[in-house]
């Protein structure tokens, strides 16, 4: 089949998906948005139960963590992650759901070989660029000061 460059442009355009480009960036945008509504929510009520901003924070953080590994473990996180996207990355769950997914994964390895040495593979080098980051910027903040 000989087509021309023409032809084929318009072959192409014509068998290629639509883009869902705004479709995507509005599930992000809200479900992102509604984590870090349950969070304000979370440090508001902590807040209002008597603790000082800098533990609700603490506490808002924690209890974060703990729903985001709980959807994890029911497999609900993943459903999310499928419908939102990038939303899902908000960074605190994003990174319990990095850390719970692999463990997950390998359990039925047992807990040292399985649970405890796979439970890094993906946050491991986030925490390693992270902490070398933050050494790097640290020292650059000190000389310009």
């Amino acid at each position: 089949m000989n087509m021309s460059a023409e032809e084929y442009g318009k072959y192409v355009q014509k068998m290629s998906p639509g883009s869902t480009l705004g479709r995507d960036l509005l599930r992000a945008f809200f479900v992102g948005g509604a984590i870090c509504m349950l969070g304000q929510g979370l440090m508001l009520l902590y807040q209002s139960l008597g603790a000082a901003e800098a533990d609700a924070a603490t506490w808002c953080s924690v209890t974060l963590i703990a729903l985001s590994a709980l959807a994890t473990g029911l497999g609900w996180y993943d459903d999310l992650a499928k419908f939102a996207g990038a939303g899902s990355l908000v960074p605190i769950t994003g990174f319990s759901n990095a850390v719970a997914s692999p463990a997950l994964e390998f359990k039925t390895e047992g807990w040292v070989t399985g649970m405890a040495v796979k439970i890094f593979t993906i946050a491991g080098p986030v925490l390693v660029f992270g902490t070398t980051a933050s050494v790097i910027y640290g020292g650059i903040l000190c000389l310009i000061r």
